[in-house]
């Protein structure tokens, strides 16, 4: 459908879209990191994909480390995939089974026991998944459910109290930390940095674990919409398989969507959405390209800014009580 707003609002120059970030990285890592390379946690997706190539791009392969951290509730493509991308790059990769690591800190048991205060009857043969109502079809209150499925394939959905929600998303939240404490080792070891993977629609939104896929030295794509993630990888050749997955959380042992988890809307919308919210674009205007009413995009402008509001503290540094004047060389 032709209108006055459409999806060639995020079309980029990839070239010069990649040489401008190559650039950066190139004088970042030399002059502001000081480190020799970029260690990039592949995970199958396509934005580790993407920062694993333009890593390469910048600095060549034999200065990025690529890592596999998979554990036991990972999708079987994470692992595949990951190490598809590392030999289309042409990297080194080391992989790492967490699950030893998790297990120790109680990720799993942890877990399991928050997720039994609202189903009782669930044990660890069971597997389960976060999901919140969709944005577009109520302007109610969303709170999040638990979906579990028994090993009969019975499916059970309740809705979760807010210290079960919390107890699961605390316990959950060791797996981005600990591969995250994994990445740093292998960075401090090469004296590299870690290049962090998120796209824009997750940094501005929050979908992300603070000291955990949060951290990084660089952020190499966090200025870009998930749209032109892909857009870039396409450019850059990344295997289609990789570039036609749908984004995954890969963090419960159901399969996940983003969509159901956290965004509420496929990427290509939810990005028209933030940026028509960032560019003053008025909802009807959007509504017309992606097939929504105006009420229905004006709903997911306020989950915009309510995410923005409630994830305020991911981004912030520690805060000092008086301000230090660090003196620079």
């Amino acid at each position: 459908m032709k209108t006055e707003f459409g999806f060639e609002r995020l079309l980029l120059d990839e070239k010069k879209a990649i040489e401008n970030i190559t650039k950066t990285l190139r004088e970042y890592v030399k002059t502001e990191l000081k480190r020799q390379g970029l260690v990039v946690a592949l995970s199958g997706g396509i934005d580790s994909s993407v920062v694993g190539a333009l890593a390469v791009k910048a600095l060549g392969p034999d200065r990025i480390l690529g890592l596999l951290l998979p554990e036991r509730e990972s999708s079987p493509d994470t692992l595949r995939l990951g190490k598809l991308v590392a030999d289309y790059l042409g990297i080194e990769t080391i992989r790492k089974d967490i699950t030893g690591t998790l297990e120790s800190a109680g990720c799993y048991r942890k877990r399991d026991e928050a997720i039994k205060e609202v189903i009782p009857e669930y044990t660890k043969e069971y597997k389960a998944k976060l999901v919140l109502p969709g944005i577009v079809e109520t302007g109610n209150l969303r709170l999040f459910s638990i979906v579990v499925q028994a090993p009969s394939g019975r499916i059970i959905k309740k809705r979760l109290t807010s210290k079960a929600y919390l107890g699961i998303v605390a316990a959950s939240n060791f797996k981005q930390r600990v591969r995250k404490m994994f990445e740093y080792y292998h960075a401090d070891r090469l004296n590299y940095a870690v290049a962090g993977t998120p796209n824009r629609l997750e940094y501005d939104q929050g979908f992300f674990v603070k000291l955990g896929d949060g951290a990084a030295d660089i952020k190499p794509v966090a200025h870009l919409y998930k749209t032109q993630v892909y857009q870039l990888a396409a450019f850059l050749g990344i295997p289609e398989e990789i570039r036609s997955r749908p984004p995954t959380t890969d963090t419960y042992s159901m399969p996940q969507s983003q969509e159901e988890f956290y965004f509420s809307l496929p990427y290509d919308k939810m990005d028209l959405c933030l940026y028509g919210k960032n560019n003053g674009i008025p909802a009807i205007n959007v509504a017309k390209t992606i097939g929504l009413s105006e009420e229905q995009v004006n709903r997911v402008y306020s989950d915009i800014e309510q995410k923005r509001k409630t994830t305020r503290y991911l981004h912030l540094p520690p805060l000092l009580i008086e301000n230090i004047e660090i003196i620079k060389p």
